[in-house]
C-alpha cells in the first residue's frame, strides 16, 4: 500500500474552499448543539446532582460535551460527508482524474474531518466560558487536542464508509457504534458507576471514553493518570485505524 503525500492537503483545501462558502449553514449545529446539552442536562439535571466527584455537574459534563462534539464533526464529516462526495457528487473521481492519487484523497478527507473537529471545539469552547464552566488558559488545550482526537473518529468513519452498502446505512454505526458511546463512555455519569465487565469494555474499546478523560483532565486538572492512559491509547490506535481506512477504501473504490 502507497502512503499518501503531501498532495492530500490540496484535498484538504477543497473541502475547506467549500466549507467556507457555506459557512453560515455548517457552524450553526455545532454552536447549539452543546449550549442545549448544558441547559437541559447541566442546569436541569444539574439541579438534582450537585456535584460528581467533588465537581459541580454543569463542570463535569462540560469537557464531555466538547468530546462529543469532537466526536461528532469528524465521525459524521467521514461518513455522510465523505459517501456524498464519493458516490453522489463523484469528488473522488474528480480529484484521482488529476495527479492526486487514491491514498492522498482518503487521507485528505481524513484530515479535513480532523479539521472539522478542531472547528467544532473551538465554537464550543467560548461558550463553556460564557457559561462559567470552564476555566482559562488550561481549557484552550482542548482545541489543539480536538485534532488527534477528530482524526482517531474520522479515520473510524472512513472504515465504515468504506463497508457501507448505501447511505442509509451509516444508521447501524450511528445507532450501534456512536450512540452507545454517547451513553458509556463516562460522558454525563462517571465511569465508575457501571459495572466492572462495562467498565473494562469501555476503556479497551470505546475511543469517546478516552477522549472524554483527556478533556476532563485538561479542563479540570484531575485524572491525571487517565489522562496519560487516553493520550497513550489513542496515539496507539489512531494510526491503525487510519491505514486501516486507507487500505479498506481503496479496496472499495479499486476494482
Amino acid at each position: 500500500m502507497t502512503l499518501p503525500g503531501m498532495r492530500a492537503w490540496t484535498v484538504w483545501r477543497r473541502n475547506l474552499d467549500v466549507f467556507v462558502k457555506t459557512w453560515k449553514v455548517n457552524l450553526l449545529v455545532p454552536a447549539l448543539e452543546p449550549v442545549l446539552y448544558l441547559l437541559a442536562l447541566g442546569f436541569g439535571v444539574g439541579y438534582y446532582i450537585a456535584e460528581v466527584d467533588g465537581v459541580p455537574y454543569i463542570r463535569f459534563i462540560a469537557p464531555a460535551l466538547v468530546a462529543v462534539s469532537v466526536m461528532n464533526a469528524s465521525f459524521f464529516e467521514c461518513t455522510y460527508g465523505s459517501y456524498v462526495r464519493m458516490y453522489y457528487q463523484k469528488t473522488f473521481d474528480a480529484v484521482i482524474a488529476t495527479p492526486v492519487s487514491l491514498e492522498e484523497v482518503i487521507a485528505g478527507e481524513i484530515l479535513w474531518g480532523a479539521t472539522r473537529s478542531v472547528i467544532s471545539a473551538s465554537l464550543i469552547l467560548p461558550v463553556l466560558v460564557l457559561f462559567g464552566v470552564a476555566d482559562l488558559p488550561s481549557s484552550l488545550l482542548l482545541v489543539p487536542f480536538a485534532f488527534p482526537a477528530g482524526l482517531l473518529f474520522a479515520s473510524i468513519g472512513m472504515c465504515f464508509t468504506a463497508v457501507i452498502p448505501n447511505i442509509e446505512s451509516i444508521n447501524y454505526p450511528a445507532f450501534l457504534f456512536i450512540t452507545p458511546m454517547f451513553l458509556f463512555s463516562g460522558t454525563f455519569f462517571p465511569l465508575s458507576l457501571l459495572p466492572a465487565p462495562l467498565q473494562a469494555l469501555a476503556l479497551a474499546a470505546l475511543p469517546l471514553t478516552h477522549v472524554v478523560n483527556v478533556c476532563r483532565a485538561l479542563t479540570l486538572a484531575a485524572g491525571l493518570d487517565l489522562l496519560l492512559l487516553g493520550l497513550i491509547w489513542i496515539a496507539a490506535v489512531t494510526p491503525v485505524a487510519f491505514l486501516l481506512a486507507l487500505r479498506m477504501m481503496k479496496k472499495r473504490l479499486v476494482r
